[in-house]
């Protein structure tokens, strides 16, 4: 039997709670029987620094704790392009916020490119943005159940935001039934191929 391994960035600029998406993802893998190494690193948001965790999950051991060759990753701000875009394995899949990454990059990966801000907007508060994000990233890329999702959000969310971060978490799910069957096309705003 094959073991599954997979390496997945969270990124963005400090203060969108890439942190928090990273240690949901991490129990929502962990549920899906997976070990998870996870490190993160952030600069100071006031001198506009780049914000971001990092998974390695495995069915067996993790061998190395640190990503090194990207299998996906979610893109929240512009800041964080260069230095993610490159760790992405050949047909990798790149997810980015349409709006706060207006030039994405080019390469050998899928690239989705959603609403993901102005669903949080939608839903009253644009904090809550990077979940709308974790909930597409997870459906695009297949990393884990809904469910699995779903109960990690719940063990892991202080009450009174429970309901909100279930809910971007849908509304991140539902941004991807436009762009089922893209592959390897890019996938921009509504879901059409551009």
């Amino acid at each position: 039997m094959a073991s599954r391994e997979i390496e997945i960035r969270l990124c963005g600029s400090g203060g969108q709670g890439l942190l928090v998406a990273g240690a949901i993802l991490a129990e929502a893998l962990t549920l899906e029987g997976l070990r998870v190494a996870q490190s993160q690193s952030f600069e100071p948001t006031s001198r506009g620094g780049m914000s971001r965790t990092d998974l390695v999950g495995s069915d067996g051991a993790v061998d190395f704790p640190l990503a090194t060759t990207l299998d996906c990753a979610l893109i929240l701000d512009q800041i964080a392009v260069e230095r993610t875009a490159g760790l992405l394995k050949r047909r990798g899949l790149l997810l980015l916020d349409r709006e706060r990454v207006p030039r994405p990059p080019k390469g050998d990966f899928t690239l989705h490119s959603l609403a993901l801000g102005e669903a949080a907007k939608g839903l009253g508060d644009a904090r809550v943005a990077n979940l709308v994000g974790l909930g597409a990233l997870t459906r695009l890329a297949e990393l884990c159940s809904d469910a699995s999702l779903d109960r990690a959000i719940r063990s892991t969310s202080p009450a009174r935001f429970t309901d909100l971060n279930l809910e971007a978490a849908r509304a991140g799910r539902s941004l991807t039934e436009a762009t089922a069957g893209v592959r390897p096309a890019e996938t921009v705003a509504g879901g059409s191929p551009r």
